[in-house]
């Protein structure tokens, strides 16, 4: 999402728009006047990300906070329907045009922050360090003392940020751990496999853009569908065949009510 926004960089803001959604609202603070008076004039200075917030930043080093959650999207066109568009920010003098927010479920959130809030709000305490930026030194100190089963650790944003649901399931059986396991069984070892998974699953879940799964509700933002949802190992796959024993069928279990796959063969709990 974050390098999808990068046509509307340089272009000034002509317009912060609401448009008509008689949905669930969203979370938009500090309001609409004060977002357009500050916004509009100004230029977009770069797209920013912490985690899962995508953060753009004007001239005056102002940060217009999106956090998408499970359904939200940003687009630079089209939107799945008008339906549940909640945003519409027009530049002039960009590749693009205009930078669209859309929620299906209003889970999503909208915030414009100046930097010291946004430190307050999105600084250290609040969330750790990004998962492709985090060592394996400060991985393992962050998680390892933790009773929390493996998998629930791994979506805690104030301890690593960015990692998701379904990006957690397939890091796990990528190094061959049981997502049942409490932090404080891994040894040394199985660390430093869940931090290679955890670098080669985000990266690799970037190149192909995302996943789409069979909702079809993620888009990229020129409203295509992401392709790591073919990649997938275990997400989604529950009652296949493991691909790596061939031995085992894929489990779904439910873990702090988010769906979690993988396989009983290759990962022992």
């Amino acid at each position: 999402m974050r390098r999808g926004l990068a046509p509307i960089v340089g272009g000034v803001i002509t317009a912060v728009q609401k448009p008509r959604c008689t949905a669930k609202p969203i979370s938009i603070k500090p309001g609409w006047p004060q977002i357009r008076r500050k916004l509009v004039g100004t230029r977009v200075a770069r797209i920013d990300r912490r985690g899962k917030r995508l953060i753009v930043v004007n001239d005056g080093e102002l940060r217009l906070v999106i956090e998408p959650r499970m359904t939200g999207l940003v687009a630079l066109a089209e939107v799945p329907s008008q339906e549940h568009l909640r945003l519409r920010l027009l530049v002039e003098g960009a590749k693009a045009s205009q930078m669209l927010f859309w929620d299906r479920r209003g889970l999503g959130t909208v915030r414009l922050l100046t930097p010291d809030e946004f430190e307050t709000q999105l600084g250290p305490e609040h969330l750790g360090p990004d998962a492709l930026e985090c060592s394996l030194t400060e991985f393992r100190k962050r998680l390892a003392s933790s009773r929390r089963a493996v998998k629930v650790a791994l979506l805690d944003q104030k301890a690593i940020a960015g990692i998701g649901n379904l990006y957690a399931s397939e890091m796990l059986y990528l190094a061959r751990i049981g997502p049942m396991l409490e932090c404080r069984e891994l040894e040394t070892p199985d660390w430093r496999r869940l931090h290679a998974a955890m670098q080669k699953v985000l990266r690799t879940a970037i190149l192909y853009e995302g996943s789409t799964l069979n909702d079809g509700t993620y888009r990229n933002t020129l409203n295509k569908a992401g392709e790591y949802q073919n990649h997938h190992r275990v997400y989604d796959r529950a009652g296949e065949s493991c691909a790596s024993c061939q031995n085992h069928r894929i489990v779904r279990i439910v873990q702090a009510q988010r769906s979690t796959f993988y396989c009983p063969g290759c990962q022992p709990c």
